[in-house]
């Protein structure tokens, strides 16, 4: 067998997870002679194979069900040969079939020819996969009055077939395993907008919204230049901010004349040198007071064109062409994303274990993805009386634009402690009413729905207290859709294609 494999047998009684049963068929299946189900895993290929009861001169068909475990896909073509060596000695029987009967499954059907236990090996010659599997203790009866009798007992856990299994787009599965991670706890947070990366901007005089200014100005969503023109306003009259920006325009020309002047006298040695400095700082001090409601950018009209403030994306505008806004009338928002802040409440109870070598990871919500926090930005050193949480500042970086202004985020803050115990993929973990479950493959189409008290988390992977075990199969990817099936209590309609 290559790698390591973990192997689970199981006679099943009554029927299994092939059909559906009804109490007249139960009752009737009571007089059967048992069949057996065996389920097992290499690094590459997962068995499933059921079998009726092995009987000396009969006919055995075997369904063997082989997924190649790379991609969680049937083995669509290949050979496998089955060679069952008896423990008593003798000729083992080889019993070879070149193809499956449809996509991952074989049926091969061996006679045999003396009672007694056997081993099996099962070899797969596949362009997807290469692999030998054994499997050990298969007894052969020598009648059927010699084989256990099915009890009819009913079936338990979740049945979710392998045809369902290699059509559902995502299924994965794998095995938990004995590790050690770094301590962490969990903390609520929400994303914000750094700081200088933020801006509002707002109507420097009362005005009009020019119309023809509005077609050409950003949408939301839209990325923007520091400096590029967002809106046109046009001065509203009488209004006192527009007496004071008409009087700052006039006091601006009056410091271009006087510059302009006192330049031409200096190059004829009219002036000192003196007067010149004195004109120009007159009209930088005009340039300066116009700019505080313009933003020093004037159009040819006279109209006032209201610019960014920043380089980054439109995430507000408040503007309709010919409205009237008043002076400091919001009309756009501006956020630069690249870099965003996250805002986390620290338990007070766990505030002494943060410290800034302390790794941090977090997802927010409607997203399964782990981000990592670039930096700390501050740590708060007084608890808040009504959340009882100190405040942590992150830096993090959001050159895709993923992160969202406002939205919630579990935060993860390793605390440097090491914790051993169970450890699983993270992607198996769901939220079931507030509770943390998994779903266990107990055999090939048999689950298990798993209440899990959950330890530390590091990266990809949590630990678990309790609920799993080392070596059992978890589900991480599409446990929702088995989820789905432990809600029917009937087998799905197409069955089985064997």
């Amino acid at each position: 067998m290559t790698g390591r494999s973990f192997l689970y047998f199981l006679a099943l009684f009554g029927t299994t997870a092939c059909g559906t049963s009804t109490p007249e068929a139960t009752e009737g299946a009571a007089d059967e002679p048992a069949g057996g189900a065996i389920t097992q895993w290499t690094d590459s290929t997962e068995l499933f194979m059921e079998h009726p009861a092995l009987i000396v001169g009969a006919p055995d068909k075997f369904a063997v069900h082989l997924t190649d475990l790379t991609d969680f896909t049937p083995l669509r073509s290949g050979r496998i040969t089955l060679t069952f060596t008896p423990r008593g000695g003798g000729a083992p029987l080889v019993v070879v079939q070149e193809a499956p009967r449809a996509p991952g499954i074989y049926g091969p059907s061996p006679t045999f020819t003396q009672a007694g236990v056997y081993d099996l090996v099962i070899r797969v010659e596949s362009p997807q996969a290469r692999d030998s599997l054994f499997v050990p203790g298969l007894t052969v009866y020598a009648n059927a009055a010699a084989a256990p009798r099915d009890s009819g007992g009913a079936e338990s856990g979740i049945a979710f077939l392998k045809e369902q299994a290699w059509k559902t787009p995502g299924f994965r599965s794998a095995f938990a395993t004995a590790g050690e991670l770094a301590g962490s706890f969990e903390a609520p947070g929400m994303i914000e907008a750094a700081a200088g990366r933020f801006a509002q901007v707002s109507a420097p005089i009362a005005g009009l919204i020019d119309a023809a200014g509005v077609v050409n100005a950003p949408a939301p969503g839209s990325r923007v230049s520091r400096g590029q023109t967002l809106a046109l306003l046009s001065p509203s009259i009488g209004d006192a901010g527009s007496a004071a920006y008409a009087e700052a325009r006039a006091r601006l020309r009056e410091a271009e004349d006087e510059y302009a002047r006192a330049t031409r006298l200096l190059a004829v040695e009219a002036v000192p040198q003196r007067r010149v400095h004195e004109a120009e700082i007159r009209l930088a001090a005009a340039r300066e007071a116009l700019a505080g409601y313009s933003g020093g950018a004037l159009t040819e009209g006279g109209r006032v064109a209201v610019r960014s403030p920043l380089t980054g994306v439109i995430a507000d505008r408040r503007i309709m062409p010919g409205s009237r806004v008043d002076a400091g009338a919001l009309l756009f928002t501006v956020i630069d994303p690249s870099v965003v802040w996250l805002r986390v409440n620290v338990p007070a109870a766990q505030a002494a274990n943060v410290s800034r070598t302390s790794g941090m990871e977090f997802r927010v919500e409607g997203s399964d993805r782990i981000y990592q926090a670039r930096r700390m930005v501050s740590l708060g050193s007084v608890i808040d009386s009504v959340s009882r949480s100190v405040p942590l500042l992150l830096e993090v970086a959001n050159a895709d634009a993923s992160l969202k202004i406002g939205a919630a985020a579990r935060v993860f803050v390793q605390t440097g402690q090491r914790e051993a115990g169970v450890v699983i993929p993270a992607s198996a973990v769901l939220d079931e009413d507030g509770r943390s479950i998994a779903y266990v493959q107990t055999e090939g189409e048999s689950f298990e729905r798993r209440v899990l008290d959950l330890g530390a988390r590091q990266g990809e992977r949590v630990s678990v207290r309790s609920g799993i075990l080392a070596g059992e199969r978890v589900v991480t990817g599409a446990a929702y859709q088995v989820r789905l099936a432990s809600l029917s209590t009937a087998v799905p309609a197409h069955g089985h294609e064997h």
